[in-house]
Formats: C-alpha cells, sequence, structure tokens
C-alpha cells in the first residue's frame, strides 16, 4: 500500500515540479508543505540541533529551486531534495567545526498515545535512549537506520541521498541496527 502511495505523491511531485519551473508559486509552496519535515527530521538527525537544522532545510529547498531547471527526475523530487538538505548539513556540519552533544532536553516531547503517565514516561525514555544511541553510530548508518525507520525509504532512495549504492545502504542499515541492539543490552 506504501508503495502505491508513493507512486501517486511521485507522480504528483513530477506535475508540481513541472508547474513550478513555469513560475507557479503554488506549486513551489506545495513541495515545500510535503517534504519539509522529512528534510528537517534529516537535518536534526545530522547536526542534532533545532535551529542550524532550520537553516539547512531553509538553504536546501532555497538551492533546490534554483536549480529546479536541472532537475532531470533521474530520482523521486522527495529523494533529490533529502539528498541536497543532508548535503546541506555536511556542509554546516564542517562549518561548525565539532558536534555539539546532545542532552534528554534536545529530544523534545513526544506525541501522547493515550497511555497513562508511568508508560508515557517510560517510552518517553526510551525514545530518548535510543536517539542518543542513533548518535553512536558512523554517519551512513545513522542516515540509513533514520531515512529507514522515520521516512520509510526505499534502500535504493537511501543511496541516493547517502551517495552509495542500494547495496551500501541495506548494509549500512543493518549495521547499524545490530550496533544499536548491541547498545541497547
Amino acid at each position: 500500500m506504501r508503495e502505491d502511495r508513493g507512486s501517486e505523491h511521485e507522480i504528483f511531485d513530477k506535475d508540481l515540479v513541472e508547474r513550478a519551473r513555469g513560475g507557479d508559486d503554488s506549486a513551489l509552496s506545495t513541495l515545500v508543505e510535503r517534504h519539509h519535515e522529512a528534510a528537517y527530521r534529516v537535518a536534526v538527525s545530522m547536526l542534532r540541533d533545532d535551529d542550524a537544522a532550520q537553516d539547512v532545510v531553509q538553504d536546501a529547498f532555497i538551492k533546490a529551486f534554483r536549480a529546479l531547471s536541472g532537475f532531470r527526475g533521474d530520482a523521486a523530487f522527495r529523494t533529490w531534495i533529502l539528498t541536497i538538505t543532508a548535503n546541506e548539513a555536511r556542509s554546516a556540519f564542517r562549518k561548525r567545526g565539532r558536534r555539539r552533544e546532545s542532552t534528554l532536553d534536545d529530544v523534545g516531547p513526544l506525541p501522547s498515545g493515550g497511555k497513562n503517565p508511568e508508560e508515557e514516561t517510560v517510552v518517553a525514555d526510551e525514545a530518548a535512549q535510543a536517539r542518543l544511541m542513533l548518535d553512536e553510530l558512523p554517519e551512513k548508518q545513522k542516515l540509513s537506520v533514520s531515512l529507514r525507520v522515520e521516512e520509510g525509504m526505499s534502500f535504493k532512495e537511501i543511496g541516493e541521498v547517502i551517495g552509495s549504492s542500494e547495496g551500501a545502504a541495506r548494509v549500512n542499515y543493518f549495521h547499524g541496527i545490530r550496533r544499536l541492539r548491541e547498545l541497547m543490552e
């Protein structure tokens, strides 16, 4: 089912890209609305800084829209914008010089699922621990796990975003998951 929705979104994105190339500002806005959240999650997972991630996402969309005429459509627009976002995040990380340590305060509130407060506390603590453990992974493993789990991306798409083959993306994902399991024990 997810693949069917993905195909529909991809076709819709192609239409939006064509309209945006023709100067349709509403098509640009729709592309941003559709992909901003995923781009933000990629940036914040790499930088662990909300303000820096917001800046990176803004820069990525600006860069993408300036280069829209050169977008060939070899990959889905979503994959293309997430790749640009990842590259911008790497650049911001290098400019920043060193990585800021994450704290539990950086995790932020988690949405309530109607559980009792004790359950919500346990779930929030486990989610915070998982996010901190994710920071222990090498960048490609961390991105592979995040993009697969949070975005539901295929290994082919993940490979495009992290700059590797589909097989390498799959290996990075499985090594990342194995390492997370080891860290949780």
